[in-house]
């Protein structure tokens, strides 16, 4: 940990945040809040995640020829999602990505950027292109529920307008990220001295929040995140990835492209990413889920997962379509706690035809 991170994560741990010392997430604040708050407003430090800066002119050719999305056309005030694919067409990694400067930016989890860096860099050989780590560096901000954009308005001149969206100004980057909780969400990022002489009078306007707030807006939002324990666990249709803009299949070739691309192509998609609650405080992603009408096999696994404010976990889980339409899922085994389907954001398309 550089001492810049370690000075944000010592003045946080004085405004009343805990820590976990393994991967620097913020588990807590003094209070907890309600969904009302999470509904209103609130700004979370997600100090979890990890941040790759990619430089150099032949930068965006080479990430356009490793990622599933298309970067060489990424333009300043866009940002976008992208995935990184093993020659078998499973995800590695999900990025947010998006441009500051001349350099690309890709934002993954903390715990498996450095081996997704060391990745790619292996793939660069004689391009133009340079991969640094920018983890601490830069200071990520959540800012999510009805009231984040009147405060956000007080350091920038304008908003972005739509999901997806980026401005750049003195006071950082602020990109808008997938809507949750019927409000718009943004990712401030900024230097770690405005970030603390922001923080009183944000946290004055909009109450601290924990990492877990902003990840139940990813997962109501649909939002998967591939992490160090589901690496390699899924092509991208399965987390509904080509659905919420991850995948281009315009673009020309990467790693894992053709198993993709025939996913998508040929034949119907037997299996897709489903929003659920279980009355199970501590679901974690990596988890298998079964089928009571088929209990000898797994039926899936849980992709992302948090403690919701009713005690239990909402979840992302990628499962065989077949499953659902079976019968009721379950958690860790056939007799584990049943999982309460809910319907995502945006529509699932019919592949049957």
């Amino acid at each position: 940990m550089t001492e810049m991170m370690n000075a944000w994560l010592q003045f946080l741990a004085t405004q009343g945040a805990q820590v976990d010392a393994a991967t620097q997430r913020v588990t807590g604040f003094s209070q907890t809040l309600t969904q009302d708050q999470l509904e209103q407003g609130f700004v979370a430090p997600l100090t979890e995640l990890g941040l790759i800066a990619v430089t150099g002119e032949d930068g965006p050719h080479f990430l356009h020829n490793q990622l599933t999305n298309d970067v060489e056309h990424l333009g300043q005030a866009d940002a976008r999602l992208a995935g990184y694919c093993s020659p078998k067409g499973r995800l590695l990694a999900t990025f947010l990505i998006w441009k500051t400067g001349d350099s690309v930016m890709l934002q993954l989890p903390r715990q498996i950027q450095a081996a997704v860096q060391k990745r790619l860099q292996m793939f660069v050989l004689r391009a133009k292109a340079k991969l640094l780590d920018a983890t601490d560096s830069h200071i990520v901000l959540g800012l999510g529920g009805r009231a984040a954009g009147d405060v956000l308005l007080k350091r920038f001149s304008q908003l972005p307008d739509v999901p997806y969206s980026k401005i750049d100004g003195e006071a950082g980057t602020l990109i808008r990220v997938a809507d949750a909780f019927g409000a718009p969400r943004y990712q401030w990022i900024v230097t770690l001295d405005t970030a603390r002489q922001a923080w009183n009078d944000l946290t004055a306007a909009l109450p601290p929040a924990d990492a877990r707030a902003w990840h139940l807006g990813d997962i109501r939002a649909g939002i998967p995140q591939v992490t160090l324990a589901t690496q390699e666990q899924f092509v991208p249709q399965m987390i509904n990835f080509e659905l919420i803009g991850g995948v281009n299949f315009k673009k020309g070739c990467y790693p894992g492209q053709e198993i993709v691309a025939r996913s998508q192509y040929l034949g119907k998609l037997k299996r897709r990413m489903a929003l659920a609650s279980v009355d199970v405080a501590d679901a974690a992603a990596g988890m298998e889920v079964f089928s009571a009408a088929d209990p000898d096999q797994p039926c899936g696994m849980v992709v992302n997962a948090e403690r919701n404010l009713q005690g239990g976990s909402d979840c992302l889980v990628e499962l065989k379509t077949a499953a659902v339409e079976a019968g009721t899922v379950h958690l860790g085994s056939a007799g584990g706690a049943t999982l309460a389907i809910q319907a995502l954001p945006y529509p699932i398309p019919d592949t049957s035809t």
